[in-house]
């Protein structure tokens, strides 16, 4: 049978008290090599993401005179977080913070993997792009919206209800808020849905 460790604080570092630094290993700057150089990493990728992002979003073409937001916008707001998240990351690295490393990750492991629902995802994202072309986005949507939530256990008439609000939703920002054009499909010609 063990005792508990009772020894005082500061009885092994000489009586002072001090806490070395470093000692818990997290946020430090003695981290090991290989954990500077993933921080470093991920950084950079998302910083170049960023920057890529925003040297994309010139390609965008703008028809006619757009007097607000166009459809630039957007790509451009993302794109500068990015290369700022990636820039901060990168910075406080150099500094010595790194991100705490995962003790173990919460999943339980007796539990196997589902793959009648991975399959009903997968088959509601082959619909949903075989659907945008035909029948046009917010059909295709809400298939994609409802059918989703409906196979992850949702009920399906509030799901059905949530999906075509949620994609009507979207087709009149693009469209008509953005200036972006979205296949409107069964609704062309419909005020505010067809861009």
């Amino acid at each position: 049978m063990t005792s508990p460790d009772t020894t005082p604080p500061g009885a092994g570092d000489g009586g002072s008290g001090a806490v070395t630094p470093g000692a818990a290993g997290v946020g430090t700057a003695r981290a090991p090599l290989s954990a500077k150089v993933e921080e470093y990493a991920f950084g950079g990728l998302v910083a170049a993401l960023g920057a890529f992002t925003l040297v994309d979003a010139t390609t965008i073409t703008v028809r006619g005179a757009v007097g607000g937001i166009g459809p630039r916008a957007f790509p451009y707001a993302v794109g500068a977080l990015l290369l700022v998240t990636g820039v901060a990351a990168i910075v406080a690295t150099a500094r010595g913070r790194l991100g705490a490393a995962e003790d173990a990750e919460d999943v339980d492991t007796t539990v196997r993997t589902d793959w009648v629902t991975v399959l009903k995802l997968v088959a509601v994202l082959v619909a949903h792009l075989v659907l945008i072309d035909v029948v046009g986005w917010p059909v295709a949507a809400t298939v994609l919206f409802a059918a989703a939530a409906w196979t992850l256990g949702a009920v399906w008439w509030k799901a059905l209800v949530v999906a075509v609000v949620l994609a009507l939703v979207v087709q009149v920002v693009f469209a008509s808020g953005l200036g972006l054009s979205l296949p409107a499909g069964v609704v062309e010609g419909v005020p505010l849905l067809d861009g």
